[in-house]
């Protein structure tokens, strides 16, 4: 099981948070489908699942309270739990010191 959301620095940039959309408990995606989207004062941005998964919990708390994406978006404000169909693409992702690169 993995938890699914977006970072501290992602929120900063899409600015105040107005609306989350979530996709259904027991939905199946493929890794680069579409699992929501989050609106702000700037944008609406798609959400992209990282790898194959299945969605075991949505935090449904955020329909009511999106601006919570941008008080708490590496704890309290995560979309998804998740559970991880292939493995494997596990190796495609980067970790966090690369991660931190990407962004400086």
């Amino acid at each position: 099981v993995a938890t699914l959301g977006i970072t501290e620095h992602a929120a900063e940039q899409l600015g105040e948070v107005v609306f989350v959309e979530l996709k259904d408990v027991g939905d199946s995606f493929a890794k680069g489908d579409e699992v929501g989207v989050v609106e702000s004062v700037k944008a609406a941005s798609e959400i992209y699942a990282p790898v194959d998964c299945e969605i075991l919990a949505a935090n449904e708390g955020l329909a009511d309270t999106p601006a919570d994406v941008n008080e708490s978006p590496e704890s309290d404000a995560w979309f998804y739990k998740i559970r991880i169909t292939d493995e494997s693409q596990l190796e495609e992702l980067m970790d966090e010191e690369a991660y931190k690169k990407l962004i400086s």
